[in-house]
């Protein structure tokens, strides 16, 4: 068994569930450390909607004494996790960082939910995120902007910001986030952890509050490709309550994880290298990364992705006009607020500029234009059409490769406030990740170096469908050349 570490806050999800299983520790124990650290440090760092430590140790307690029972204890047993606010959690606040669900308590766990208890993980909270799960940086959020643990005055991403951010401080040892367009992804990249976009259908969307419903998908976050293998499996399969799940979705294989890139081909698609606007730093991390994955045996290959460059212009029509639809239902009659005064129509309309941010209401406006008369064909259908051409070239790019490698964004963190007033500016932020996510492909961000000021840089590999463990054998052969997944933070060191 694994030796004990000084503060079970640092402990990865298979040290502390190997280390509760076998009785050298304690659910609980493994609980208070956590809440521990996150009381030093979540206020300053906005990563929490609502805490639950009450519940979590209560949690912690019931598994303690099952382990004392004989009980059989599962795979994430005593580890603590938090869930993305738009995750449906029973009885605990669920308001996807918006005012227009305020005070919602779901009657129901979402099928991510039910399957983390079942696997023994503690849940410790709700994270914060950009309304609806709409942005890249966590301001968008009703209640507070997500501080990034690396530096206070940049974002962590978005919009699963809160997710990444309390990972990466040790206020969770795991998380789920949504990833829409690049939303576990991208703060991953920024928080310097690891974020995985399953197969599209690998991952019941059952209980997940609806952005775009042909894009959603729930995602780990971990600091280990090991950890993220364990979430992955904990919840990924076939749900009949959700007619987009599959069958195909099957866990991963940990042993497989440790048997390096050899044999393995890692495709190259320089096309979308080759534009202007990606840093310096990011660009010399991606060299510096296909060399390490070439000294570890894997071979190289150039693939192109043509229709890449229309990917943004794409999703911010599809996601828009799904986003219109599903956020209908929020019209302060069935749940959530409702303005008091006026008529039936004022009531609507009041409760719906009183409720949903300046974000949300941009994207319903684009996404109901798209699909009005007159516009669907020049916009939406032609749309579609593209998202069938970016499609095909992953799929043709993938018949000649295992996975393919490139950066999830064109820089590191950036300010807080920087870029909240120039949408195109923060829409193009996700001009890598959201290829994958309209072709539907598994995707993981992993830790892969840092730029000169010392803020974290995340590549992403791409791969066959319901490939995920691919993904994280590649990203564990070069966990095992590199030390960014186990660099941590000044502020996770508090206290410590």
């Amino acid at each position: 068994m694994t030796p004990a570490p000084a503060d079970w806050a640092e402990a990865s999800a298979e040290q502390i569930a190997e280390s509760v299983r076998g009785g050298k520790v304690s659910a609980e124990e493994v609980t208070r450390a956590t809440l521990a650290r996150a009381d030093r440090t979540a206020s300053r760092l906005a990563t929490f909607l609502h805490r639950m430590p009450e519940e979590a140790l209560a949690s912690a307690r019931g598994i303690d004494e099952g382990r004392s029972r004989g009980t059989t204890l599962g795979p994430l047993a005593g580890v603590p996790i938090a869930l993305k606010d738009n995750i449906c959690t029973r009885g605990i606040p669920t308001t996807c960082g918006s005012r227009i669900l305020e005070g919602y308590h779901p009657p129901y766990d979402a099928h991510v939910v039910e399957r983390l208890r079942a696997a023994g993980a503690v849940v410790v909270g709700k994270t914060n995120c950009d309304e609806f799960a709409m942005g890249s940086s966590t301001e968008n959020s009703a209640y507070a902007p997500t501080r990034n643990p690396w530096d206070l005055a940049r974002v962590p991403g978005g919009s699963s910001g809160g997710s990444a951010a309390a990972v990466a401080a040790r206020e969770a040892t795991l998380a789920l986030g949504s990833d829409t367009g690049g939303s576990v992804r991208q703060p991953a990249a920024f928080c310097g952890v690891y974020g995985l976009k399953p197969t599209y259908g690998a991952v019941s969307r059952y209980g997940l509050v609806a952005f775009a419903s042909s894009l959603d998908q729930i995602g780990p976050f971990a600091r280990t490709a090991r950890d993220t293998a364990l979430l992955f499996n904990a919840i990924c399969g076939r749900d009949p309550r959700d007619m987009t799940s599959r069958p195909e979705a099957s866990p991963v294989r940990l042993e497989a994880l440790e048997e390096g890139v050899k044999g393995l081909t890692i495709g190259i698609p320089r096309d979308i290298l080759s534009g202007e606007g990606i840093a310096p730093a990011i660009r010399a991390c991606f060299e510096r990364a296909v060399a390490a994955l070439t000294r570890s045996g894997a071979s190289l290959r150039d693939v192109t992705l043509p229709h890449a460059k229309h990917a943004i212009a794409t999703y911010y029509l599809v996601a828009t006009a799904e986003a219109s639809s599903n956020l209908a239902r929020y019209d302060g009659v069935r749940y959530g607020l409702r303005a008091k005064d006026g008529n039936l129509t004022t009531m609507y309309e009041a409760t719906r500029g009183a409720g949903f941010g300046r974000e949300v209401k941009r994207r319903i406006l684009l996404g109901t234009y798209a699909l009005s008369a007159g516009y669907y064909d020049a916009y939406y259908l032609r749309a579609q059409k593209v998202r069938t051409l970016i499609r095909r070239d992953f799929s043709e790019a993938l018949e000649k490769t295992d996975a393919l490698l490139f950066p999830v964004t064109p820089t590191t963190a950036f300010g807080i406030g920087e870029k909240v007033d120039d949408p195109l500016s923060m829409y193009l932020n996700d001009i890598f990740s959201v290829p994958a996510s309209l072709a539907g492909v598994p995707a993981l961000s992993f830790p892969a170096g840092f730029d000169e000021a010392g803020l974290p840089i995340g590549l992403q590999l791409a791969g066959r469908p319901f490939q995920e463990e691919t993904l994280l054998r590649v990203a564990r052969a070069y966990e095992a050349t590199d030390d960014a997944a186990a660099r941590r933070p000044a502020i996770a060191k508090e206290g410590s």
